[in-house]
């Protein structure tokens, strides 16, 4: 057999037990037909045969929890993430230039603030909003997704104070009984149901513009924490969206697809809700092809850390109300019954749990869902695992259970998680060592849009646990390079059922390949963060190649 494509003298961290490193990869399709050494390399003809020079290649990057269309979306609003932004000031300045370029009665949306990282450390308030944009109605998105600040015209627009709060949300209240302008949690669907749905073709494009950046960051595969939940709504509407964009060649990385509970539940109560009617269809985890599948069901329990909503056994530090110690966005006899269902009708479940709580919690309940309902191999997921005291990492181990932690937020977030939690609980915080050390699969993942989103700062993160600030953040949950690269490629298709098809340079699996411009392995670790993706191969084909590397 002729190859398509063979690629020698390249130094490929494979990532594969059986065959660490090799020098060689054959490719036939969409498929790896070889992989050794340039000697063995000669038993094979090639339509093509690429000279790396020795440049690294490892298997392509997977990102298990981000939200591909948020951010997609997320490049198209006014960016006040931090850098740039340092104040209120910086925020209302922001808006105000948006607001000279648009016109009156136009929604102005903004993405990324970060209240712990203004120098007013506080949220801004709709009054403040009224003056940047007297005539437009506004939103700024918090980087967590967990809440959001608006302006009095939306206050109006949605009769916030006229309306019921929905439960497991809040609408935070001056001393005089008016709203802020800040929103938290489920009570944010009082303003996102006013600029739902976008059309199937706006959320392509969304797709299309994250797709771009994915690949310039070495990105192949990812799974979208949420179908059902972003800017459409509707899980069969949004997952349109995503074959839309597949079929016009604007969805080049392979996504799987989570999906909202909300859109799998309790058919006899939202019976005309055509989201249901993906349990009446019978799909379940694993339903779809190499670049569009199905995967788990996402379940919320808690909130936000550093929005200080996550629910924890303690108080939060430093927090205005001495007994804040968050919340449930269910109740948890609810969770139960959502968590038991998904599981019974087959599918793996992920539960967004953050604070130890809400870990703890959804711990018992996927304990008793094992009892009643034994199966082999279910891979349930804790979607962040934010905060987890030593037994909960002992029974993950025995039940199973997957935790999809983010390191992205110790740099990004770290400072506030640690300002929220107090030193005395930090070392429970984002765990990635003491997952493995308990033989627990760790997946990669970024919760992009919420901090960036770039594998490389990942790695670069679980590796040297610092905050932006330069601060320790667990220095004992470091990992190697090896095992951060592990993480982000095996871990990540571990966690998906995705281990027989993607994660390392192996002969049979899918030919997704990133070249670097440096070994990882030969890097300070101070220095993996500045480390430049080359060119980026999804199924055979370079899709990102800047600098022409497939023309060696």
């Amino acid at each position: 057999m002729k190859l398509d494509l063979l690629i020698i003298n390249a130094n490929i961290v494979t990532v594969d037990d059986n065959r660490p490193q090799a020098s060689s990869i054959g490719i036939y399709r969409d498929r790896i037909l070889f992989v050794g050494s340039d000697q063995d390399a000669k038993r094979y003809d090639a339509r093509k045969v690429i000279n790396a020079t020795g440049k690294t290649i490892v298997p392509g990057f997977n990102d298990a929890h981000q939200h591909m269309s948020h951010f997609g979306d997320s490049l198209r609003r006014v960016n006040l993430s931090s850098p740039p932004i340092e104040s209120i000031q910086d925020i209302l300045d922001a808006i105000a230039s948006r607001a000279a370029e648009v016109n009156p009665g136009d929604w102005i949306i903004g993405a990324g603030y970060d209240q712990n990282k203004l120098y007013e450390k506080r949220h801004p308030l709709a009054t403040e909003l009224d003056r940047a944009a007297p005539n437009n109605p506004v939103m700024l998105q918090h980087t967590s997704g967990h809440m959001m600040c608006v302006n009095t015209a939306l206050i109006k627009l949605a009769r916030i104070t006229d309306c019921v709060v929905p439960p497991g949300g809040k609408v935070v209240l001056d001393q005089n009984g008016r709203p802020t302008g800040l929103i938290l949690e489920q009570a944010q669907d009082l303003i996102s149901t006013l600029y739902k749905p976008h059309s199937i073709a706006e959320v392509a494009e969304s797709l299309r513009l994250a797709s771009t950046q994915y690949l310039s960051e070495g990105i192949t595969s990812c799974q979208e924490a949420g179908v059902g939940l972003g800017l459409v709504g509707h899980t069969p509407v949004e997952l349109s969206a995503f074959q839309n964009a597949l079929e016009n060649n604007h969805l080049e990385v392979r996504v799987n697809a989570m999906i909202a509970q909300e859109s799998l539940h309790y058919v006899e109560h939202h019976a005309s809700d055509s989201a249901d009617k993906t349990l009446d269809l019978g799909l379940r985890t694993g339903f779809g092809d190499d670049w569009l599948r199905i995967s788990n069901t996402k379940v919320f329990a808690d909130g936000s850390l550093i929005g200080r909503t996550c629910a924890m056994f303690e108080p939060f530090a430093n927090d205005a109300d001495p007994e804040n110690n968050g919340f449930f966005q269910m109740d948890v006899s609810e969770l139960r019954d959502v968590v038991i269902d998904s599981h019974r009708a087959g599918w793996q479940v992920g539960v967004h749990a953050i604070g130890d709580r809400a870990v703890s919690t959804v711990l018992d309940i996927y304990e008793e869902a094992l009892v009643e309902h034994p199966r082999i191999d279910h891979r349930h997921r804790i979607e962040h695992a934010g905060v987890v005291r030593v037994e909960d990492v002992t029974r993950m181990a025995r039940l199973g259970v997957i935790p999809v932690p983010q390191a992205r937020f110790i740099s990004e977030l770290g400072d506030g998680m640690i300002d929220a939690l107090g030193s005395d609980r930090v070392a429970n915080c984002y765990r990635q060592k003491s997952f493995l050390d308990a033989g627990i699969p760790l997946p990669g993942s970024s919760d992009r849009p919420v901090v960036t989103g770039a594998p490389l700062l990942g790695l670069h993160d679980l590796v040297n646990q610092k905050t932006s600030s330069g601060a320790p953040f667990n220095p004992h949950e470091a990992l190697s390079i090896e095992e951060a690269l592990t993480a982000y490629t095996m871990g990540s298709a571990y966690a998906a059922f995705d281990e027989t098809r993607k994660g390392s340079v192996s002969e049979g699996k899918l030919a997704d390949l990133v070249v670097l411009d440096h070994d990882l392995r030969e890097t300070a670790n101070d220095s993996i963060a500045d480390i430049t993706v080359r060119a980026t191969m999804v199924g055979g084909k370079f899709r990102y190649d800047p600098s022409g590397f497939s023309e060696s």
